[in-house]
């Protein structure tokens, strides 16, 4: 049995029946509540408590019960910036033992997740705030190409809009974003955007972070719990893997040295499709290619190649077939590459590249390293 501590904004009345309801079919985790002092939201900070002392007295109480983590469900973080949620989530594990997380950090960890840089932003927030967040959000790589907001600071009041209400005010905050937003994060915890998550990422085409579904995601990782929750949205669907796969694409990034790496899957269950990476690690000034669906990369010459031989291809240089699509070598401007297929039964569900700018020789020590994160995508898709 998991049991999971949140520390919840005292006039919040949204997250604790939202996150009962995406728990409905899991009789293996608990939640268990304690409050502080929240009933307005400005920047001044008038209406709230958010500073570390109250913060620990809260947990000490959720420790009473032995959870296995503490989260401070609340989004403040976003413009108070992440330093003061990693100050609180220290001061807590110091205080209790237990490790702690927040509603910011897990919002921006889907980010990294995700692949998303260019965000979209919607809030019930006035526009100061929403301004702050931008300013903090930013400092963390991920911009805010457009928002929607309501203008609201009284909390109590975020509860009371519909869900016609709340899928408007998503679909609002996508609008107009230059460059156009990979995601869309519903910014509050006392907003539930639960129930359209799946309406509003099916009409944009792009996933929906929301808070409350966040917070859960974030928590189940850190107690080590299975974090999926089918249909309940892509960051519940399909996060669990993308976190997994990530790690795995950064730690080939760092092994080979090279300047990009990516991960292409297919699965139909969990709506990943090689045609857009599910994860990649970019080296510092590197193009990110993650979202660009443009090439239909099961008919790539370099991709059939690896669907007939079904080993790992290795290129120094783009001298002779296979070779691989010109967008690759001229936008991207990728002049070396090594692939490692990837597969479940007798398909070939997924591969990995690593890419590099100038040519290269691929040393002995880089294919390891393709073969161990081959092995591990490998255990990831054929146990998920």
């Amino acid at each position: 049995m998991t049991r999971i501590g949140m520390i919840v904004p005292s006039s919040n009345t949204a997250l604790e029946p939202a996150t009962t309801r995406l728990l409905t079919n899991r009789p293996d985790v608990t939640v268990h509540y304690t409050r502080i002092p929240v009933r307005a939201i400005t920047l001044d900070g008038g209406g709230a408590a958010f500073d570390a002392d109250t913060m620990v007295a809260a947990a000490r109480l959720l420790a009473d019960a032995e959870v296995d983590c503490i989260v401070w469900n609340g989004t403040a973080g976003s413009w108070l910036g992440l330093d003061h949620d990693r100050r609180c989530c220290a001061a807590i594990t110091e205080a209790t033992g237990i490790p702690a997380t927040t509603s910011t950090l897990a919002i921006l960890q889907a980010c990294v997740d995700f692949g998303i840089s260019a965000l979209a932003c919607a809030t019930p927030y006035t526009c100061d705030v929403v301004d702050a967040i931008s300013r903090e959000y930013a400092r963390h790589d991920v911009g805010i190409v457009s928002h929607a907001e309501w203008e609201l600071t009284d909390n109590l009041s975020f509860a009371k809009a519909s869900s016609a209400e709340v899928a408007e005010l998503l679909t609002a905050a996508a609008k107009n974003g230059d460059p156009a937003p990979q995601g869309v994060a519903l910014i509050c915890t006392n907003v539930d955007g639960t129930t359209v998550l799946r309406e509003v990422e099916q009409s944009l085409g792009i996933p929906v972070i929301d808070s409350i579904a966040a917070t859960l995601w974030w928590a189940l990782e850190l107690t080590g719990s299975d974090a999926r929750i089918p249909g309940a949205g892509m960051l519940l669907e399909q996060g669990p893997l993308r976190h997994r796969v990530k790690e795995i694409v950064t730690e080939l990034r760092v092994r080979t040295g090279c300047d990009r790496t990516t991960a292409r899957i297919d699965d139909a269950d969990l709506g990943l499709h090689v045609d857009r990476c599910a994860a990649e690690s970019c080296a510092a000034g590197v193009r990110s290619i993650q979202h660009d669906p443009s090439l239909d990369q099961r008919k790539l010459e370099t991709v059939s190649w690896l669907e007939q031989h079904r080993k790992v291809l290795v290129q120094p240089a783009f001298t002779e077939a296979p070779y691989p699509p010109q967008a690759l070598r001229e936008v991207y401007g990728v002049s070396a590459q090594v692939l490692g297929p990837v597969e479940r039964g007798d398909e070939m569900a997924a591969w990995l590249s690593a890419h590099s700018i100038g040519e290269r020789a691929w040393t002995d020590d880089d294919l390891a390293a393709m073969g161990d994160a081959q092995e591990k995508l490998h255990a990831l898709l054929n146990n998920k």
